[in-house]
């Protein structure tokens, strides 16, 4: 149901601290006009669980209104399983196409609560599902026996695996075919899941780079591995941006560089400064100096 570059997009705040909607209109129309194949709205680097239920909805109608006949999800992560249907059902009135669920980001939930927890989510939003298995960033691990388990409900169609393990997507695999998409969900493991199988890319650095992000995802579903990993490699400084307890600033640090857009964020982010600013900056205009001329087909 869902393959290629789906970007997990960036929330954009105006100066008092509101939504900056003229912001993300541009930023989004650049993702899909560079070829993404979907957009999904207020996810960890979406900041989404410093919005309102109310502000999430907004990003996703403008996801909505980015993406025309192509996939706008909505990220579901609540500590409470109430709430988090509250607003898979608010979701799904909106025209959201899909969820991606997040286990509960701050209860530590064990196998079967969050089984439990999962089916209860999807059946108030009755919507098709992404199922997001981060055990680095959310401590709960949704592994491939839970999967096997919730494959008997057909609203769960796809599996974001953020594992950080390159092996989880083979294992994957091996135990259930074909039953779900499979997204790579780690920025500096996208061209290594993606020549295992994985369908897609839920990606955060797209956001300032989308035309080189799809390009390597192209390029690998075409068989033209050599030249995808040349810009892998060049990329990779930059993907590691994403694997970071301050991937929110950095990631949003480099659209001030490439796109032109803002780096404000809720508190308690804060944008960065002083050596940590000055060494992603380093990074981001390295990269942009060095930047590689992608195939024209």
């Amino acid at each position: 149901m869902w393959q290629g570059v789906i970007p997990a997009v960036t929330t954009k705040f105006t100066n008092d601290n509101g939504l900056d909607h003229a912001e993300m209109e541009r930023c989004y129309a650049l993702m899909m006009d560079a070829g993404c194949h979907g957009l999904i709205a207020c996810g960890t680097l979406g900041e989404g669980n410093m919005l309102s239920h109310d502000e999430r909805l907004e990003v996703l109608h403008l996801c909505k209104q980015a993406t025309g006949d192509k996939p706008a999800l909505l990220t579901i992560s609540e500590p409470g399983t109430r709430e988090a249907c509250d607003l898979a059902k608010r979701a799904a009135g909106a025209g959201a196409d899909g969820l991606m669920i997040v286990p509960s980001p701050l209860y530590h939930s064990g196998r079967d609560e969050t089984i439990a927890n999962l089916r209860a989510i999807a059946e108030a939003g009755d919507l098709p599902v992404m199922i997001y298995s981060n055990r680095v960033g959310y401590r709960v691990d949704v592994t491939p026996d839970m999967m096997e388990e919730l494959a008997d409900d057909p609203r769960f169609v796809a599996i974001k695996e953020s594992s950080d393990d390159i092996r989880r997507t083979t294992e994957i695999f091996n135990r259930l075919g074909d039953r779900y998409d499979v997204l790579t969900g780690v920025d500096n493991l996208g061209f290594e899941a993606m020549t295992a199988g994985a369908v897609g890319w839920v990606a955060g650095l797209v956001v300032a780079f989308p035309r080189e992000t799809v390009a390597i995802y192209d390029l690998i579903r075409k068989g033209r591995y050599a030249e995808a990993l040349a810009i892998h490699r060049w990329f990779r400084p930059l993907l590691d941006l994403d694997v970071s307890t301050w991937l929110v600033q950095q990631i949003k640090l480099a659209e001030v560089i490439e796109i032109g857009s803002n780096d404000r964020v809720r508190m308690p982010r804060q944008p960065l400064r002083g050596e940590h600013r000055e060494r992603v900056e380093k990074i981001v205009r390295l990269a942009i100096e060095s930047r590689p001329v992608l195939p024209r087909n």
